[in-house]
């Protein structure tokens, strides 16, 4: 299906989003962890585990060790940006994201916080504690500020400990640091990230877009607008003054917006269409955007997140398209990746077959490395 005419034609989406997020080739690569995280803006990372090899598979011959080391030495900061989502991002542009989203993220968790018996001098008050004990005695996990928290009067169960938490580093007093075996320790904003930028709003909304499209486009307004949280209306006007940095095309029934090397590469039909990658859960390709259709066929939703649990399964992405879902089986010793195509009746080709076991050892050596 032409460009233009009907549903987006997906192949050729799908593909010009794996040269904008650095996943296929036709731009420039990312040399580091820092770097694939400042080019991408933010990448959802609940599941940290799941965010390392989103970074990993970005990164020519990057290992597990390398993403570690960024988040113990604070070249990249985890925090929740915007969405109420963990997300990675480089550290000068945490604040500024906290300063456009919090406030509305704030709002719209009133009534929960009143549930849970959350005031503003609660959150001052454990603000005080949790930087005073962390001075005292370094960075601090959650477990250990938890324990803080109840010896002061401040009960942590039922959730409060951590909407506390969030909500405590949603107005950059805390923030996530380095990595204790497989869970990150708190320590103090100013601490860590001791140097921030602070653009004017809009300024920082422009940014913001401009950013977005750049990694993730082709993508619409819509899907920015969802992706930050911010209302369409503003997001419209910060957009005016970037847009024409960027190259618009329509694509089924929308406007879509991606940069002009993006956009060099639809006449060939866009990067990777022999590709073959094993892509985490919650990875930016799919979840960057408000309308997954153009890469996930709706019929297969339910086979990424099932029951619509929120929980997003590793997808197997080849020539652009979500084509199924894949796991790691064996000891280390014997490990090996199984795909589950969502189609039981086909098969990948001879070509697809040997993508994918490059795919399968180059995933088995991040962890390695």
């Amino acid at each position: 299906m032409a460009a233009g005419m009907g549903r987006p034609d997906g192949r050729i989406v799908g593909r010009l989003r794996l040269a904008s997020q650095r996943l296929a080739g036709g731009a420039d690569g990312v040399g580091s962890v820092a770097d694939a995280v400042r080019w991408m803006t933010a990448m959802q990372a609940q599941d940290l585990q799941a965010a390392m090899w989103a970074v990993g598979v970005r990164v020519p011959g990057c290992g597990l060790s390398d993403v570690r080391s960024a988040l113990d030495t604070g070249a990249v900061v985890r925090s929740w940006p915007m969405r109420g989502t963990l997300h990675l991002v480089a550290p000068e542009d945490l604040r500024w994201m906290l300063d456009l989203t919090a406030e509305r993220l704030t709002k719209s968790i009133a009534a929960r916080h009143r549930e849970l018996g959350i005031t503003w001098a609660d959150v001052e008050k454990c603000r005080d504690i949790a930087l005073e004990h962390i001075a005292a005695g370094g960075p601090a996990s959650r477990a250990g500020l938890f324990r803080v928290f109840d010896a002061a009067g401040q009960p942590t169960q039922g959730q409060r400990g951590i909407h506390l938490l969030g909500t405590l580093c949603r107005h950059a007093w805390l923030v996530q640091g380095p990595l204790a075996k497989n869970q990150q320790l708190l320590v103090a904003f100013d601490d860590w990230i001791p140097v921030s930028r602070n653009p004017e709003r809009q300024e920082a909304l422009g940014e913001f877009a401009l950013r977005y499209f750049r990694s993730h486009g082709p993508a619409t307004l819509a899907d920015f607008a969802w992706w930050t949280q911010l209302p369409l209306t503003e997001v419209r006007a910060a957009f005016e003054p970037v847009r024409g940095q960027l190259v618009e095309r329509q694509f089924g029934d929308a406007v879509h917006w991606m940069s002009p090397g993006a956009a060099a590469l639809l006449e060939a039909g866009g990067p990777g269409a022999r590709s073959v990658l094993l892509l985490p859960g919650f990875d930016e390709f799919l979840l960057g955007y408000k309308d997954r259709t153009a890469v996930l066929p709706p019929e297969y939703s339910d086979s990424i997140v099932p029951g619509g649990n929120g929980v997003f399964k590793k997808t197997l992405v080849a020539g652009g398209e979500v084509i199924g879902t894949w796991a790691r089986g064996g000891t280390s010793r014997d490990a090996a990746v199984v795909p589950e195509l969502f189609d039981h009746t086909r098969r990948l080709g001879p070509a697809a077959q040997a993508a994918f076991a490059r795919a399968a050892k180059r995933y088995l050596s991040f962890l390695e490395s």
